[in-house]
């Protein structure tokens, strides 16, 4: 299991780099026929809305693992793919939400 660094505080630059993985990423599900929404409140860790044209939605993560890779996630704290692989993350959200959307 890959553990990740969790900031007593807000590290500065850290919460960019956060918001700039989600962003990128929201541009690439939207490219896919994904809906893709950013909630950044204050004192929150950022997450990404993702919602399929069928229904079903789920909250995405990005952070940054103890080695400094930087991984997407889903809510419950399960690795989705490296930030580094759009595709691969981008591919892996549609496949649940396409499951969902039939169940």
């Amino acid at each position: 299991m890959v553990s990740i660094t969790r900031p007593k505080r807000d590290v500065p630059g850290l919460r960019g780099a956060t918001l700039n993985h989600l962003e990128h990423l929201a541009v690439e599900l939207c490219r896919r026929g994904l809906r893709a929404s950013l909630a950044a409140p204050p004192g929150r860790i950022p997450r990404l809305e993702v919602c399929h044209p069928a229904g079903p939605s789920e909250d995405v993560y990005a952070w940054r693992g103890q080695d400094g890779t930087w991984w997407f996630w889903w809510s419950w704290a399960e690795r989705i793919a490296c930030a580094a692989d759009i595709g691969a993350t981008v591919t892996r959200i549609e496949q649940l939400l396409s499951k969902r959307s039939w169940s």
